[in-house]
């Protein structure tokens, strides 16, 4: 197995843009990275650094400076994991660490947006609009696998003190998320047979949800910095919620489909 390979995080459904362009450029920040021994959290300050410098220089005006950190902070933001998985330095820290950074950068970068606009309202719909986008891509890929047997997406337990600070932490911020999406598909399948159960879990939700995860989010929106039109990416998130309904709806559909079947069949 080649090191860009081990360095891969195993997924269901890989994200295109990630793959096709951050992944391997990360790759080579890894490669160079590694055999100085650089310890992988201290790339997620880095990255976090160059995401809160692109909100700077965006509420500045400076756009394609803006632009630039952060597509730089979405490359750093891939080679953190890719060398924490080359060098087998995996941690609960840096996976919580990680986690949180990425919403604060986030916050940073539409609190910018509302600044540099003068439209605040807009900016926070699309934060949030944001965030509940990758929640559910996160959730998505974690239900698919637990209705299979797979607990691989349950959350690491704390192994010391600064671990248990930050996993209380991502509880506070992203626990109440994930218990939204259990509910609501909880209440969806409440009377669902394990057929369709798993044809509601099918894996073309979980790709298409794979394409809105954050490499391709940070990317479009750098298109609509340096376009001059950074609240039009607060739109596009606003306007991915639609899609997100519109995959629950398909799901519905799926689930009522082999129900009839299943009532002809007795």
């Amino acid at each position: 197995m080649s090191r860009f390979q081990r360095s891969r995080k195993p997924r269901l459904r890989h994200e295109a843009v990630c793959e096709l362009v951050f992944r391997p450029l990360a790759h080579v920040v890894v490669l160079g990275l590694a055999p100085l021994r650089v310890p992988p959290p201290a790339v997620v300050l880095l990255w976090t650094a160059c995401g809160v410098g692109g909100a700077v220089e965006l509420a500045r005006g400076h756009f394609v400076v803006a632009a630039l950190l952060v597509q730089l902070k979405t490359v750093l933001d891939n080679a953190d994991g890719q060398l924490a998985r080359l060098a087998d330095r995996v941690t609960v820290f840096g996976r919580y660490l990680d986690s949180e950074l990425d919403l604060f950068v986030n916050a940073a970068l539409f609190a910018a947006v509302g600044w540099r606009t003068g439209n605040g309202v807009a900016a926070a719909a699309g934060f949030l609009a944001l965030t509940t986008a990758l929640s559910v891509n996160y959730n998505a890929e974690r239900l698919y696998r637990a209705e299979r047997g797979d607990d691989g997406g349950a959350m690491p337990e704390a192994t010391g003190r600064a671990d248990g600070l930050l996993r209380g932490l991502y509880l506070l911020l992203y626990a109440p998320q994930d218990r939204l999406v259990e509910q609501f598909v909880a209440a969806r399948l409440r009377n669902a047979s394990p057929q369709a159960r798993l044809a509601y879990h099918d894996r073309a939700t979980v790709s298409l949800l794979a394409n809105l995860g954050m490499s391709t989010q940070l990317a479009v929106f750098g298109i609509c910095i340096v376009a001059g039109r950074p609240l039009a990416f607060a739109w596009l998130a606003v306007a991915e919620l639609g899609v997100v309904a519109l995959l629950a709806l398909r799901r519905e559909l799926l689930v009522r489909k082999i129900g009839l079947v299943e009532e002809e069949a007795l």
